[in-house]
């Protein structure tokens, strides 16, 4: 399972980082950056998580399906 960001969607909410900080950090001007594009197994359920509460739904999580 692999995340990424949408950067263009992104508005700088920081909600993702604030639930998965393990996967996510904020760069200089507030914006979210992947620490890792790999989700590990035992953060699977707190990704999709952060993704459904991206206001802007820049977030963006594949399963491989």
């Amino acid at each position: 399972m692999r995340v990424r960001i949408n950067p263009i969607a992104c508005d700088g909410h920081a909600m993702c980082t604030e639930l998965l900080p393990e996967l996510f950090r904020l760069d200089d001007w507030g914006y979210p950056i992947l620490v890792s594009e790999t989700i590990p197994i035992a953060l699977e359920k707190l990704a999709r998580r952060a993704a459904d509460a991206c206001p802007t739904l820049a977030i963006v999580i594949d399963d491989g399906n």
